[in-house]
């Protein structure tokens, strides 16, 4: 009896299918596995050599001082979001905040290794130099981005048709018409590209 079903010996395999990885999908769970055990080596390292109550207090003081500074960031930009709207204006670019919790949250994070990238997120020096190197590649990624990809998305209009089917947009300069109800339009309309 036949189901209609393809056996799964006629399917083709999912790997000839499925898009090749990137390198970063393959790295990084690689990397972050190697950072966990370093963390975890240089920790017993260093309780050997001083103690484990030693090791602990340097921990929970990265957690207080990542806290405060989260914490201090985050009020940082909600006032200067807050100013920016009530000036009328936008919110100042390149305040750092984001650098500032992000290295907050790296000392909030149990290791030694992380803490230090904290700490050296904190020097107002290297956040200037991380932001004018992240907004470069930003913008570097943006300008190169294939059609249909994330970063197309701030480049390009696109229109959502109602059976939610995506055409690409396109701006035409020229005179508005309208038609106003009752009336009968004045020429032919040129069809919509699929």
């Amino acid at each position: 009896m036949t189901t209609g079903v393809p056996t799964p010996s006629s399917t083709p395999t999912s790997s000839s299918t499925r898009p090749p990885r990137s390198r970063l999908r393959t790295f990084l769970p690689l990397g972050v596995a190697a950072w966990v055990v370093l963390e975890i080596w240089l920790l017993t390292v260093v309780a050997g050599a001083t103690s484990g109550f030693t090791v602990f207090l340097l921990l929970l003081a990265g957690f207080v001082l990542g806290a405060v500074v989260v914490k201090r960031a985050g009020r940082r930009a909600f006032r200067n979001l807050n100013e920016a709207l009530q000036g009328g204006g936008s919110p100042s670019k390149g305040s750092g905040n984001g650098l500032l919790m992000l290295g907050g949250l790296l000392l909030m994070i149990p290791g030694l290794i992380s803490d230090a990238l904290g700490l050296l997120l904190l020097i107002p020096p290297v956040q200037k130099v991380l932001a004018r190197y992240a907004e470069r590649s930003f913008d570097r990624t943006l300008r190169r981005s294939a059609p249909g990809t994330f970063g197309d998305a701030f480049q390009q209009a696109r229109i959502h048709r109602p059976d939610g089917k995506v055409v690409q947009g396109e701006v035409i300069k020229g005179e508005v018409i309208r038609d106003e109800p009752g009336e009968t339009p004045q020429g032919p309309r040129p069809p919509l590209p699929r």
